[in-house]
């Protein structure tokens, strides 16, 4: 059994992309852990709540995947870096975006941060524009 760390924000393609590639992956003994940092939080919303974890959720179970939540806040980078370390994560899965590197610069960019913040290995994909 081999455990996946999915980071994932509030858009649902980009949730979706993710959970097909878990998908993809070879083996059947996959473990996802669905993590979603929020940055404000005033109203007390689970992770539950969010739209595109209950997406990725919804087409990995129907797949037979295991699924865990994990919500935390601040940095979405540092919570997604934390809760692989806690599951000790074969796989850090992330949705990346194509941004021009003053973009990355001036907006940051959570791929990237997770890419550079670990020795783990980290997929990447792409929801197409």
């Amino acid at each position: 059994m081999y455990t996946v760390v999915v980071g994932v924000d509030t858009d649902a393609d980009r949730a979706r992309v993710l959970a097909e590639e878990l998908l993809a992956l070879p083996g059947d003994d996959v473990t996802a852990v669905l993590v979603h940092s929020f940055d404000e939080n005033p109203e007390g919303a689970s992770i539950a709540q969010v739209g595109a974890v209950r997406r990725a959720r919804e087409i990995l179970e129907e797949a037979g995947i295991e699924v865990t939540l994990e919500e935390g806040s601040g940095d979405p980078a540092s919570v997604i870096l934390e809760v692989a370390d806690e599951h000790d994560a074969d796989l850090i899965a992330v949705a990346g975006r194509k941004r021009s590197p003053a973009g990355k610069a001036v907006f940051g960019s959570v791929t990237q941060d997770v890419i550079l913040g670990t020795d783990r290995s980290v997929l990447v994909a792409t929801a197409s524009e």
